[in-house]
This record gives structure tokens, sequence and C-alpha cells, in this order.
């Protein structure tokens, strides 16, 4: 590499530069990109050979956001960078997603890129460079690649689109959107969105290629500098038998067009008839030729398979289960399937299914993150579990998965947009997949709208969600409805899209082809609208409306807001006063200071009588009533002096009933006729001018004894 070799481009108003030659020279290929003051190292390493016995692409994307480029210290009690967050992990997911498809289909050698966040500005995001860092990188490698390929992120503020908007602009933004692409097709899409309408999506997609052309040319001539780059490595990283080959296609091509065409069979079913085809097929060799031969049958087979299965869609119009095209597979649902759940739902949809539960609670059950790019609380969560029964497979629980982690991500992202603004609680919604053939992510956005409406959340619009495919070859094309897990593995695209009746709230797009031509996107966005209405009316034939009532075990919650300077008031000293508040009430109760400058108080209780008291006392504090002199109060017993006893008369103000003020008849010791802590009834007569305490009387109110004889 030549040493400090840099370029700058200018993308939406904004300078991008890439810099290589300068910092980890080891490694195949290394950029620092830099916008703003927001930085990023990018390095990829691959190994020269591929490992025996290995017919895939081991690709590894790793993503780091470095808290010194912050400048700040990690928590916990390493205080070092520890496991990947979920941004990171999603960053992660992103840019595998957009690379992985363009490294020649033929080689398997170890490749890793590794991505850090050395330096933040605060302004610019990192995560819609990190794509652009990456595949520069590889641009300045000598790795086989058949890109560039570059991200941008497209927000929209007052109806102007914006490439790579700054986190101030898409504050004001109604779309976010990160398109993948190089200089001729787009292959990656993900975003959520304020219900736009179709026709916006594909504007989105069309304004983002034009800066990644740019971003893409830019690299071709930044690696044109670099020597190294100008000759990719050789390679041979599989062997063929072309013999082989045309004998497995002769034997199981009608075959597995055969299976095809059954369109009945279930998913288990349509293993069980092409596992019978392989066997026969292995079983017309000897033991001896599979023994020379047999590491070519499955991988040909597999290739004819493929073929016959898109022939049959393509030229009789029959997909695997013998639906339509543009049909939907079999819906029912269930709401308040749990009864101790605050909501939940169970969504059916052919031979996937979702589990779904909701969860309310207060402002202490929010999400903490600490990340190097946002520190601070959510409130709303989707988590989604994808165990091995689904499928029907038996193996070992590592933990939550990247997977498990994108698929959540998108239905949330898919359901934020129409909770409501005046929401008070926490939420959390939890998706157990049960079985999954196809858009386990689609059937839990469609049960988490379900719980949420049974659980008395009052959403804008129900959301539905719907995954798209693609077959396309020699010219022809079909667009798949609701695609099955067969659908998406020998399909051209999986585009998952979730909206309301009014428009899209989410995406996300996977093309697996060159050349996804517009017109064929407008139909499979068209199709996909017709397919989500239809998934919403079933889904609204089990619950029309948000219910009116929460459930009866979900915990109540009321905010109100208050003055700022009252705040101290309610807290107290070290927190004595809502503590004591908490304890008296049985409630849980949080403030918090707002941008406002006001505080905003929340109580949650399961009971209204806690809870209406608990309101009282905090409002007493927040808002105090003047006292007025002559006026009655009851109040509790703070204190017991010898010559008296200090009551509260309002939260914060107390006074002194006089030991001769208690009662009528003459008292010794205030001990003999009360204790700290009671209640008691008393009238305000005046104000002490010297240490500005209310003098109180207990005694004008009781009434006078009755004069006796022996008295006169």
């Amino acid at each position: 590499m030549n040493i400090g070799t840099k370029k700058s481009i200018i993308t939406g108003g904004k300078e991008i530069s890439i810099e290589t030659g300068k910092l980890a020279k080891q490694a195949d290929g290394a950029v620092v990109l830099r916008m703003g003051d927001t930085m990023i190292l990018a390095t990829v390493v691959a190994a020269k050979e591929a490992k025996e016995g290995v017919d895939f692409l081991p690709l590894t994307v790793d993503y780091k956001e470095k808290f010194a480029a912050d400048g700040r210290i990690p928590g916990g009690f390493f205080r070092r960078e520890a496991r990947p967050s979920e941004r990171e992990i999603l960053v992660m997911r992103i840019v595998d997603r957009a690379l992985r498809p363009l490294f020649p289909d033929d080689y398997h050698a170890e490749v890793q890129l590794m991505m850090q966040l050395i330096a933040y500005d605060g302004v610019n995001s990192p995560d819609a460079l990190v794509g652009f860092a990456a595949s520069a990188a590889i641009a300045v490698s000598d790795i086989p690649f058949n890109g560039p390929m570059s991200e941008v992120r497209v927000g929209r503020v007052d109806g102007q689109f914006i490439i790579n908007p700054t986190l101030e602009e898409m504050k004001q933004s109604d779309i976010d959107c990160i398109i993948a692409g190089t200089k001729e097709n787009i292959v990656m899409v993900e975003g959520e969105m304020q219900q736009i309408a179709e026709a916006d999506m594909v504007e989105i997609i069309k304004v983002a290629h034009e800066s990644i052309k740019e971003q893409c040319q830019f690299q071709l001539d930044l690696a044109a500098e670099v020597p190294k780059s100008s000759t990719k490595r050789e390679y041979n990283h599989e062997d063929h038998n072309e013999d082989v080959r045309a004998k497995v296609f002769e034997f199981a091509y009608e075959k597995c067009k055969a299976v095809a065409r059954q369109g009945n069979a279930s998913k288990e079913k349509r293993a069980e008839l092409f596992g019978e085809i392989k066997e026969e097929l292995k079983a017309s060799y000897s033991e001896e030729e599979l023994a020379e031969i047999g590491k070519f049958i499955s991988v040909y087979f597999k290739e004819t398979m493929k073929k016959a299965v898109r022939d049959v869609m393509l030229n009789e119009g029959i997909r695997l289960d013998g639906r339509k095209f543009d049909e939907v597979r079999p819906i029912w649902s269930e709401v308040d399937y749990l009864p101790t759940a605050h909501g939940s739902a169970v969504f059916t949809r052919g031979e996937t299914q979702a589990l779904m539960s909701l969860t309310l609670g207060g402002k202490m059950d929010e999400q903490m993150i600490d990340d190097v790019t946002f520190h601070g609380t959510e409130k709303f969560m989707l988590h989604y579990n994808f165990p091995p029964f689904s499928t029907g497979e038996a193996r070992m629980l590592r933990g939550t998965s990247r997977r498990e982690i994108g698929h959540g991500n998108l239905a949330l992202r898919a359901l934020k947009p129409v909770l409501p603004d005046d929401n008070s609680y926490t939420i959390r919604l939890v998706s157990e997949i049960l079985e999954s053939n196809g858009s386990s992510s689609m059937a839990t956005v469609c049960s988490g709208t379900l719980a949420l409406m049974d659980g008395g959340i009052q959403i804008k619009a129900p959301v539905s969600g719907i995954a798209m495919g693609l077959v396309a070859d020699g010219g022809k094309f079909a667009v798949l409805s609701d695609i099955l897990g067969d659908e998406d593995h020998l399909g051209d695209m999986d585009f998952k899209i979730t909206g309301t009746a009014a428009g899209i709230t989410a995406c996300q797009m996977d093309i697996k082809v060159d050349g996804l031509p517009y017109d064929v996107l407008i139909q499979a966005l068209n199709q996909a609208r017709e397919g989500r209405l239809h998934i919403l009316d079933k889904m609204l034939e089990t619950l029309p409306a948000p219910n009116k009532e929460l459930k009866p075990q979900t915990p109540r919650i009321e905010a109100f807001n208050v003055p700022n300077d009252m705040i101290g008031a309610i807290i107290g000293p070290g927190g004595k006063i809502i503590q004591q508040m908490q304890k008296d009430t049985n409630t849980n109760i949080t403030i918090e200071e707002l941008p406002t400058g006001e505080g905003k108080v929340q109580i949650m209780s399961n009971n209204a009588d806690d809870m209406a008291n608990a309101v009282k006392m905090i409002k007493q504090i927040a808002f105090p009533p003047v006292v007025e002199e002559g006026a009655e109060y009851e109040g509790k017993i703070k204190s017991l002096q010898a010559y008296g006893v200090f009551v509260e008369i309002l939260p914060g103000t107390d006074g002194l009933i006089h030991i001769s003020e208690f009662a009528h008849e003459r008292l010794t010791k205030m001990e003999d006729v009360c204790k700290e802590g009671d209640i008691v009834k008393f009238k305000v007569i005046g104000k002490d001018p010297k240490t500005k305490k209310f003098k109180l009387s207990r005694k004008v109110l009781l009434p006078k004894p009755e004069t006796t004889e022996s008295s006169n």
C-alpha cells in the first residue's frame, strides 16, 4: 500500500474521507473512514486457502464501538468493552447481509472483517458508514470480491430526502432507512417509517442508489491508487465432475419436479419425498463409486432440486404448497390465551406460529442502555425467541443468537410507530416461535399487535406483516406472497414489509440476484400491500379494536407534571419523603426531570385507594394550598414535647398544639393522651410572630364539659 493514500467524497452535502496505508498495514486491507469527527477503522483478512471440506464462505463480520471514542470509560466491574451490544450486533447483521452475496460463489477461504468506532463526535451516526468502510477495506485488498458495495442512511424532513442525516436531523425525520447496493444493484434495505406509501418506498431506494453509485466509484478510484488491489489472488476452492452433474440432473430433475407439483404436502412430507429421491440416486451407485464421487452428489442434487422447483413455479405457476403466487396461507389467531399476562395472543399462518406475551411496567422497569452512541433508557422492548423445536430440531442452546436479535428488532421497529404518544407504561413484548416454516418475524408483528390490543394499549392503528419472495430466470419472474422457508432458501429475494392500512411502518429486504428492476419492486410492494390488508382483516376478525380496559392484573399508572422547584420537596432529604409515601400508600413512585424543566411524577399501584392517596400526597407538596387561619384540618402527630405536640397541617408544613390547647381538662404529660403517628383534628388559631409556626387548637373543636353543681 502507498503510505497515507487519502481521498474524499461529498455525499448528501457532507464530506467523507477514506485513508489507507497508514494504520493496520499487516491486514490484507485496512482503511480509516471519517465523517466530521466520527472515525471508523475497518480491516479485512482472508486465509490463503480454504479448509478441507468447507463448501461455503466462512465470513465473520465484527463491529465494536470503543468507549474511548466518546471520551468515556466503560461501566461494569472490569471497565472494558465486553460482549457486543444489541446495537453492535444489528450493525454487524446489516453489513454481513450486504457483503456476503458479493463474494464469488466458489470462494470458501475464511474471511474476517473487523470494524471499530475509534472516534465519535455525537453528530454523525456511525452505523450507516460501517458498510462503506468495510467494502473499502476489501477494495484495497487482493481478496476476490464482486463489489464494491456501499450503504447510506436516508431520512426525510419537511418532505425533503436527506442522505446520511445528522442525529439532530433524524429527530425530525419520518423515515429511517439504511440501503446498501453496488453500482448496478440494490442488495439490502432495512428501515422504519411513519406509515408511508409504497411509492415513497420506491423513491427512497432510488434516492439512496444515486449516492451509493458515487461511493462505489469512489472506492474503485481509491483502489486504483493501491498497487496491491490491482491483482486479486487466485484460488481453486471447488472441484467439479461434469459427468456426475449431468447424471444427477438426468436422474433427479423430473422426479423433483413431480414432488414440486404435488402442492399439498407439508414441509415435513416434502423433505421426506426429496430425501427419498436422493437416497434412490445414491443407491444407483456402487459403494466404490460413492467413495469416489459421493461428495458431489449432495451438491448436484441440491442444485437440481432448486432448478426443478423454480422451473415448476416459473413455467407451470405451481408453488410448493399449491398456492397462487399472491395467496396467503390459512390464518387463525386467538387473544387472552395466557391468564396471568397483561395481554397475550397466538397467531398462526400455515406452519408458522407465534405466541406473544405482553408485560406492562413502570419507570423503574425501563431498559438501561449504556452504549457509546446512546446512554439512557428505553421503555419499549420486543424480544424474539426461536427455540429448535419450532423446526423439529434438537440442538444446543447457546444464548440469544444474532438472528433472534435481528428479527426482534425488525418487529419492534414495525410496532413502535403506532404506540400511543401518551403511553406511560414500560412495554415488553416477548415472541415465542412455536412453529416455523417461513416468516416467523412477520408472525411476531401480527401477534404483537393483537397482544397490545388485548392488553388495552390504545395503539394508533393495527399492524400486520408479510414476507415476499421472488423467483427470476431468463426474463421470467414470479413475485411470491407469504413465502415458505423453502421458497426463501430457493428464491432470489426475501422482502419483509409491515404496515397499517394507511402505510408502511418497517421493511427488510435482501436481494440475492443481480438487477432487480424497479417495475418488479413496485409489483412486489403492491402485492405485499394486498397481502398485508388480507392478514389485517383476519386479525381484526379476532379482535376488532383495542380493549377499552386494562386487564385486572395489570398495574395502574398515573403520571403528571410538577414544578421543577418542587422536585426536591417531593423527594426529601436523602429520599426520606418519597420513600415514606411509598411505604404509607403501598405504591411505586418515580420522578424525573424533563427537558422542559418540569418534573414528571409516575405512580404505579394495583389499588385505586392507594393510588388516590399517593396522588393526593404528592399534589399537596407540589401544589401546596395556603394554610388559612380559622380553617379546620386533620393531620398526623409528628413529635411529642413536654409543652405540646407538633402536627402536620399539610405535607411540609407543621404547627404546634400547645398542651393547654389539646383538651379541656388539665394535662400533665402528652404521652398520657396521645402518641406519635396519631391522626387528630384541629383548628388554626394563629401564628407565632417569633417562630413563624402556626398555633393550633384541638380543644376548640371538642364539646365543652358540662358544669356540675359542686363546681358552682
